[in-house]
């Protein structure tokens, strides 16, 4: 039971962090997550996403002709990566912490359950086999 209930907080507190997190914190992990990434990530990802650049490095991106999205042979001007990562990600985050919040509730009525019924014999048993 006390395993139940850790596990309970654990998920009770990260389903709250994933519906708390605001856009200027997911925000700095995009950065620091494309700071990180090789070029040959950041090509891929620019082609997938049809964008080129995060948020205000997209004209360097840009002028230097390193991207290779679609949207860069149709028009001059891409959309910024950044901006679709960040729609994405707040999706997801809203998603992962109503499903979180959803599963610890009922776990929480699992185990309220489990101790209002766990002791009791069964109707149908020998009385006088428990003695």
């Amino acid at each position: 039971m006390i395993i139940l209930g850790l596990v309970f907080i654990f998920q009770f507190g990260i389903s709250c962090s994933c519906l708390a997190i605001n856009r200027s914190k997911q925000t700095d992990v995009i950065n620091a997550s494309w700071r990180v990434m090789s070029n040959k990530t950041r090509h891929e990802l620019e082609r997938n996403l049809d964008c080129c650049g995060l948020f205000n490095l997209t004209a360097i991106s840009q002028d230097d002709g390193s991207c290779d999205a679609v949207c860069r042979h149709r028009s001059t001007i891409c959309p910024t990566c950044g901006e679709k990562l960040l729609k994405h990600s707040d999706e997801a985050l809203k998603i992962l912490g109503g499903v979180g919040l959803f599963f610890s509730f009922t776990e929480i009525l699992g185990v309220w359950l489990a101790m209002r019924f766990r002791n009791q014999k069964d109707p149908r048993a020998n009385p006088s086999a428990f003695l």
